[in-house]
């Protein structure tokens, strides 16, 4: 199939001769083509430009394509939500009052809420129950344009529980339309049955699941919640470096809610990426900028924690390369809107239009080892697509806490119209 988007008010490439994730100034080149096209073929973009340029450079395809009038309309990659915690079972809204009542994050899970009250529920899960809800949720996902997503497990703390999350989003990465990548975090908290021996629960994870999950291939990441209460900087260090000796990539959850050298730590053993980090010190951003490792940021964590914001502006400012996330899970960040989080770190973290729609494209996907692959119009690169109705990028954050999506191509398909998911997506666990 030959598709062609054109007559875009804005089509936003995110050209760049860069391949890393992008630092400082360049998060706000957005490579802004007025009055542009794009020809795809297949499931992968062919060309970019205005089309009186695609016509003379392929005018066999031009001739065949089947047409998406872009007038009045912006065009851009199609969002990456690098870190979600997508499998879970049941909700913790109850735990939202207790907040409002000023209950603190700590103290919900150290009185056995928190990350404890979904293991429990995904533990009680059947994968066909996980599976069905979790399927809903990328619909949901996909209507507001994002067409790739990270999934880590940690609502297990057990290998049977952690391998049913994984397996199920492994299962949606077939069956549905949005790229699923996946991350083993069986280090998210300790279980309440090692509460006395910390150390055993680690040992668990490096002697037995950390192995089971290379061997069966489920995850490509791993990742650790390093912070006072949780995983010590040592145990942290155990864990990645394990996961880094099968070929599991390292992640971090670091800094959220006290100082812990968790950034400093990425920096160390070369983590991709490093979460949260909403009271991450100097010394670690600097780190983390020599590094190159990925700041993946979630205002919308500290916003519905009513907590400080991560200091987004300042580690742009640094040299970071800085990306944004939903964090969707049941306990801190229910919400699958990714245009709204946009909107939290122009307000709440200090950066600009231009730097959350990097951070959230093309970072993202580096934050997940993809940026080779989407997060930018460019030839050659996946065909993952989104027509916006706003008449220029600035819109996007104007109208805030809006869903602007009219039309998403994933893989060179049409798959929402008007908010209407229209390819056939399967859905089935068979």
């Amino acid at each position: 199939m030959t598709l062609l988007i054109t007559n875009a008010n804005q089509l936003i490439t995110l050209a760049s001769a860069s391949k890393k994730a992008r630092t400082g100034k360049e998060m706000t080149e957005l490579n802004i083509i007025e009055n542009g096209s794009l020809l795809i073929e297949e499931d992968r973009i062919v060309a970019v430009g205005t089309k009186e340029e695609l016509q003379e450079q392929h005018p066999e395809l031009m001739e065949k394509a089947e047409i998406l009038d872009a007038t009045g309309s912006v065009v851009m990659p199609g969002l990456v939500d690098a870190h979600t915690h997508l499998v879970f079972g049941g909700t913790r809204e109850n735990e939202f009052q207790m907040r409002l009542n000023g209950a603190t994050y700590m103290e919900i899970m150290n009185a056995g809420g928190g990350i404890h009250a979904t293991t429990k529920k995904t533990r009680e899960s059947s994968f066909n129950h996980l599976y069905e809800k979790t399927y809903a949720h990328l619909n949901d996902f996909l209507r507001h344009g994002i067409t790739t997503v990270e999934a880590k497990s940690g609502y297990g703390l057990n290998w049977e529980t952690e391998e049913k999350q994984l397996q199920v989003a492994k299962k949606l990465q077939e069956n549905h339309t949005i790229d699923v990548v996946r991350t083993f975090m069986g280090a998210h908290a300790v279980p309440a049955e090692y509460k006395e021996n910390p150390d055993a629960f680690v040992d668990l994870i490096v002697n037995e699941m950390i192995p089971k999950v290379a061997e069966l291939g489920l995850a490509e990441f791993n990742d650790v919640f390093c912070e006072k209460g949780v995983f010590t900087p040592e145990q942290s260090r155990r864990i990645l470096l394990a996961g880094k000796e099968h070929g599991l990539i390292p992640k971090i959850h670091a800094d959220e809610i006290e100082p812990y050298e968790g950034a400093e730590l990425a920096a160390e053993v070369g983590a991709i990426s490093a979460e949260h980090l909403l009271v991450a010190s100097d010394k670690g951003i600097q780190a983390m900028a020599q590094a190159g490792t990925v700041a993946v940021l979630l205002p919308g964590t500290a916003f519905f924690l009513k907590a400080a914001s991560a200091r987004g502006r300042l580690m742009v400012d640094e040299g970071v390369p800085v990306a944004i996330s939903t964090d969707f899970n049941p306990g801190s960040s229910p919400t699958i809107s990714l245009p709204f989080i946009m909107n939290l770190a122009c307000m709440n973290m200090g950066m600009t239009m231009e730097e959350v729609l990097t951070a959230t494209t093309i970072n993202a996907a580096y934050a997940i080892n993809r940026g080779n692959e989407i997060g930018s119009l460019e030839s050659g690169k996946k065909a993952d697509v989104l027509i916006l109705n706003v008449e220029n990028y600035q819109q996007l954050q104007y109208f805030y806490g809006m869903n602007h999506t009219k039309t998403v191509v994933k893989n060179g398909k049409v798959v929402v119209d008007n908010g209407v998911i229209i390819d056939g997506l399967q859905k089935s666990t068979n």
